[in-house]
């Protein structure tokens, strides 16, 4: 039962900071306000950043789920433009 509909989808498992809020940034500016974007990504440093930056951008972090297999989905709702 999920609380959202996941709009899109980005894997940021494939590059390392800075450059892994730089692409989940981008990600989040082609999409309307009020859409649900999964960034799927390392854990470790992208964990620990990525939810901050993003928080700091103003958008919304609905929640963190670990894959259990070293990745985690961060689910965010962009907020404004």
């Amino acid at each position: 039962m999920a609380e959202f509909n996941i709009d899109d989808t980005v894997d940021i498992t494939d590059v390392v900071c800075p450059t892994t809020f730089v692409k989940a940034k981008v990600a989040l500016e082609e999409l309307e306000e009020g859409e649900v974007l999964s960034i799927k990504m390392n854990d470790g440093e992208p964990v620990q950043n990525v939810p901050r930056s993003i928080k700091e951008e103003g958008h919304r972090i609905l929640k963190l789920i670990d894959n259990e297999d070293g990745t985690y989905n961060l689910i965010v709702r962009k907020v404004g433009d």
